[in-house]
């Protein structure tokens, strides 16, 4: 037996005891994948133990992230710092080796994975991040950017709408480092794919403008090798490489069924595995011989990374301002002075917040060269173009307005894969109502610690004619409820420079936009104090009897129901809330000064769903909401039809003071 056939059976010996000692875990895969993710790791991928954050390194994405003991596997191998404590623990409480892939949590994991289909959409965001970088950093005999987004996808991400969304925007932008790892074992949980899954891939990929390769025996690592090398040269096309596999290979009683996939080989299997594979060492033993090959292997990305590092002190002689441009986007630099100055806040007229949010990325364009993004086909109505930057293409990876076509889930997905990469900040935009097709790439952005933003414009049933089906009422609820996830729905355009400001200098969270398509008036008082999430906009000119509370395009007309209701001899104050989670954030002292417990009389305006105000307005407040879809007709119409109007704010207030 050769020492690679044996590092492979030591892969999956280590995945099978790990899952056994768990008694929970997903043994199929790791056992017939061994062979292909072993040669991608030993022989095609540079990568180096000793600096995992190295900026060169080939990314490496388990999209199949239910078969993440071979990744524990492959990482204690190759001795990123998982012990074998570490892999004995697998799926334990508060253990470095969870049951899914989780980004910042194990050191060598690229991306947290486990609903399938998502690491096909941040692979894509990687490879768009490396061809970027590339077209702005290297030069002639310099290639400081250059590397391969590897994934390892199954047979569920072949049939997830998010893979094939973005597969289909990494072919028409020809992203030829892109290189994915099919598995195909022809199972799922349910039984054979035949139950549900019929189609030739590759030609669907081939379709899409992909190369593929296939490799018939996914035992044979050198025609596996072959393959994968092959891909590398095509840098013209992503490539995929079909790897036919048996889930659960080694395993006599279980190799190529469906009861492989999901829970442990039991005891006797394992011995009998174990047996089949002349396998002689204790539980959680790394043969010698074994550990001194890799040795070897991981002395060879060593040497890669140090090479690189020469490479690079040439470059930051020859191009110094370049290496500091570099240094800079690898950083997230701000230009915190601009962002404090005047000129960011000042705005002069009437705007809808959708327009503001296009004038503040565009000033923002001038001033931060690493802002890279683009909305899921509706850039004029989401005012998310940057007039002063050309398009990202096949033709021009230089460019930082990204068409993503209209594959939302995918477009998230993708910003994701931007900032797990390094080096840029991405946002994205689309219609608040198709945040519903983006949710689950925004969630993993929230357990990712991910700063991406995302404008969500036409925000309320202020949308209008479009009608019930684009017309958003319970998503500010869901992504208010999201833990880490930070919603800021501003009232005008001075608010809407808070809420980039907030998005941009988050470094722990994403931050979504919520925006009006209709025009809203400037209104006195606004600005900087949006950044604490809810403020006191007007204050109270007598005793107080009264808290108006509102977002967005209802606060003006909380505004202006304070005037009537002042003429009426009552102690108005009105809150503008753009942020709760912001204000949350914010001292007991603070949020007691903008919002006495000691005055329960307190009413909330908003055009959406009325979950979760009741924090705010107490059991003896009232909330004006949405309680049902809306209706098509014109925009203003609509706020009449469903009380969103001064005169029923105004009597809604005066039953709970008199």
């Amino acid at each position: 037996m050769s020492i690679e056939q044996k590092t492979i059976n030591t892969i999956r010996v280590l995945s099978a005891e790990m899952i056994e000692k768990a008694n929970s875990g997903h043994p199929g895969l790791p056992l017939g994948a061994a062979p292909m993710a072993f040669t991608l790791w030993g022989r095609s991928m540079n990568h180096n133990p000793k600096n995992p954050k190295w900026i060169n390194r080939d990314r490496f994405i388990l999209s199949a992230g239910h078969g993440s003991a071979l990744l524990y596997s492959l990482l204690h191998l190759f001795d990123y710092g998982l012990t074998t404590e570490d892999i004995k623990n697998f799926r334990q409480l508060d253990s470095k080796t969870p049951g899914h892939p989780e980004y910042g949590h194990t050191v060598g994991v690229e991306v947290t994975t486990g609903p399938l289909g998502q690491g096909m959409a941040n692979a894509v965001g990687m490879a768009m991040a490396e061809a970027h970088l590339a077209a702005r950093f290297n030069k002639d005999g310099y290639n400081i950017i250059d590397h391969y987004t590897y994934v390892l996808a199954g047979d569920g991400c072949m049939m997830e709408g998010i893979g094939y969304e973005a597969a289909s925007l990494a072919g028409s932008l020809g992203l030829g480092k892109l290189i994915v790892l099919y598995d195909s074992n022809s199972i799922t949980i349910e039984g054979s794919t035949d139950l549900a899954f019929h189609e030739d891939v590759c030609k669907r990929f081939q379709a899409m403008g992909w190369e593929t390769l296939e490799v018939e025996d996914g035992n044979d690592i050198e025609d596996i090798y072959e393959k994968i090398e092959e891909a590398k040269k095509n840098l013209s096309q992503p490539t995929l490489i079909k790897v036919t596999t048996e889930i659960g290979y080694g395993a006599p009683g279980k190799q190529g069924k469906a009861s492989a996939h999901g829970e442990p080989l039991g005891e006797e299997e394992l011995k009998a595995m174990k047996e089949a594979f002349n396998w002689t060492e204790e539980p959680f033993v790394v043969p010698e011989d074994v550990k001194e090959f890799m040795a070897q292997l991981i002395k060879k990305g060593i040497e890669a990374n140090e090479e690189w590092n020469r490479m690079y002190e040439e470059y930051k002689e020859k191009y110094p301002e370049l290496a500091k441009e570099l240094e800079d986007w690898l950083e997230l630099k701000l230009p915190m002075d601009y962002l404090e100055s005047d000129e960011f806040w000042s705005f002069e007229k009437d705007m809808s917040t959708r327009e503001a949010s296009g004038t503040v990325i565009n000033r923002i364009a001038e001033k931060l060269p690493n802002l890279i993004g683009g909305s899921a086909d509706l850039a004029p109505s989401n005012k998310t173009y940057m007039k002063s930057r050309e398009d990202f293409s096949k033709e021009n990876y230089g460019g930082s307005n990204i068409r993503f076509g209209v594959r939302e889930h995918a477009m998230a997905g993708v910003v994701n894969g931007m900032f797990l990469h390094g080096g840029l900040r991405a946002y994205c935009g689309t219609f608040f109502v198709f945040s519903d097709y983006m949710k689950h790439s925004m969630r993993l952005a929230s357990l990712m610690n991910l700063p991406a933003i995302y404008v969500l414009t036409h925000d309320s049933i202020g949308v209008g004619e479009d009608g019930p089906t684009h017309q958003p009422i319970e998503q500010l609820a869901m992504f208010r409820s999201m833990p880490n996830f930070v919603v800021f729905r501003p009232a005008d355009a001075r608010e809407t420079a808070a809420a980039w400001y907030t998005a941009l200098t988050r470094k722990t969270g994403p931050t979504g936009l919520v925006l009006t398509r209709q025009n809203l008036p400037l209104l006195e008082g606004t600005g900087k104090d949006a950044l604490k999430g809810a403020y006191i906009l007007k204050k109270e000119k007598k005793d107080l009897d009264l808290i108006l509370l509102a977002t967005g395009s209802e606060v003006h007309l909380v505004l202006e129901a304070a005037k009537v209701l002042e003429e009426k001899g009552i102690g108005v104050r009105v809150v503008s809330m753009p942020s709760w989670e912001i204000f949350e954030e914010q001292s007991h002292e603070y949020k007691e000064e903008v919002l006495p417990s000691k005055v329960e009389k307190r009413l909330a305006v908003e055009a959406a769903a009325s979950l979760g105000w009741h924090k705010y307005v107490g059991l003896k407040g009232k909330v004006i909401a949405m309680e049902s879809f809306g209706a098509s007709g014109p925009g203003n119409q609509l706020f009449e039809k469903f009380g969103f109007t001064v005169d029923n704010i105004v009597e809604k207030a005066l039953e709970l003071v008199e």
